[in-house]
C-alpha cells in the first residue's frame, strides 16, 4: 500500500488550515516545526556518535575460568532433560 498520496493530501490540507490561522499562530506553527527539526537532527547526531564501550567479555574477563567445570555445557546433555516439556 502506497501512503504517498495520503501524506500529500494531509500536507495540502494542513497548509490550507495553516493559511487560515492568524499570522501570530502561523509563526507558532513554524517555531514548532523548527523545534521538531532540531530534535530530529539532535537524535541523528547522538546515534551517529555512538561508540562501543567495553565488551561483556572484557567486563567479566577476570571471572572467566575462575571456576571448575565443563567448558561447554553441551558435554552434559542431561541438564536439558525435561526442558520445554
Amino acid at each position: 500500500m502506497n501512503s504517498e498520496p495520503l501524506v500529500s493530501a494531509q500536507l495540502s490540507e494542513g497548509i490550507a488550515k495553516l493559511k487560515m490561522l492568524p499570522q501570530e499562530k502561523q509563526l507558532e506553527v513554524l517555531d514548532f516545526i523548527e523545534f521538531l527539526q532540531a530534535k530530529v537532527n539532535q537524535q541523528g547526531k547522538a546515534s551517529s556518535n555512538w561508540q562501543p564501550g567495553i565488551s561483556a567479555l572484557e567486563a567479566a574477563g577476570d571471572l572467566v575460568g575462575c571456576v571448575e567445570g565443563p567448558e561447554d555445557l553441551s558435554t552434559n546433555p542431561e541438564y536439558m532433560q525435561g526442558f520445554g516439556e
